[in-house]
């Protein structure tokens, strides 16, 4: 039996309108009620999956920014990487200036974007946001742990992903979480291997782990875990890159939390009751 279970939350855990159900919240406090550890394996900012955590009231690990914040069971933050400053410069100015694409900077406690945007709902993936807008030329380029870009116009992040990755290769690890959303977080940076620190924190191996993801940026996270399942609404080009892990179903069915009351059915009480 797997004691550790690691997701994504939007796309994969999340319905499509970014909420969590009454059934998925019922597996979730089940699962850890018997000591299954659950853990939050994301590429949002940590304020906004704390509030997520806090509102279930169960104690579990959350992992942001693809791996760059690590929040053990308490809250406290016990692990951080943050980009170079030098990186940081040049990918502040790589796309400023394009009306396509919107620069976004994960400075610490702040979420900062470099224009206003239209439209608001498609930009924060329906949840609250708190984010300013920065000034280039004035804005501190420390503790920054990760930038990514977002636009509608698709063509223009591969673009822009394969110049990056021409520039900074050996030092940041570049993915998508979404075909919209392009990001960047440091070299060595990845919810994979961010799982890794936490599985040992915890007494465990990889293999004792299942995990779930939908985007490019959970590709380390499904290959590493003992068993790694992809959304059937993934990305494309994540069911190419790993053709070899299970498909289930779409996160708009509760997918994640179904299967999990399918795994645990005969190994936890009264997973059974739940509907």
């Amino acid at each position: 039996m797997f004691r550790i279970v690691a997701s994504d939350l939007d796309g994969t855990l999340l319905t499509p309108n970014h909420r969590l159900t009454p059934f998925a919240k019922k597996i979730l406090k089940l699962l850890t009620d018997h000591k299954i550890h659950f853990i939050f394996a994301t590429g949002r900012h940590h304020t906004n999956v704390m509030s997520i955590r806090d509102n279930l009231k169960i104690n579990i690990y959350m992992i942001t920014s693809n791996g760059a914040r690590i929040h053990n069971a308490d809250g406290k933050l016990i692990s951080s990487y943050n980009l170079e400053t030098a990186i940081v410069s040049d990918l502040l100015s790589v796309a400023h200036y394009d009306s396509e694409i919107v620069t976004n900077i994960f400075h610490n406690d702040q979420w900062l974007i470099n224009r206003s945007v239209s439209n608001q709902n498609y930009f924060t993936n329906g949840y609250e946001s708190n984010y300013c807008i920065y000034q280039k030329d004035t804005l501190s380029l420390d503790k920054i742990c990760k930038v990514y870009f977002t636009s509608n116009n698709c063509q223009r992040l591969l673009s822009l992903e394969k110049e990056l990755n021409a520039r900074w290769h050996h030092h940041v690890n570049i993915s998508f979480s979404l075909p919209t959303c392009l990001e960047v977080m440091p070299g060595g940076v990845s919810k994979g291997h961010a799982l890794a620190q936490v599985v040992k924190l915890l007494g465990y191996q990889l293999k004792d782990c299942i995990s779930f993801g939908d985007g490019m940026n959970d590709k380390e996270m499904l290959s590493m875990t003992g068993k790694g399942c992809i959304m059937s609404n993934a990305q494309q080009r994540l069911k190419d890159t790993l053709p070899l892990l299970e498909i289930i179903g779409n996160n708009k069915n509760d997918a994640v939390p179904h299967y999990l009351k399918r795994l645990y059915l005969n190994k936890l009480p009264n997973i059974s009751l739940i509907k």
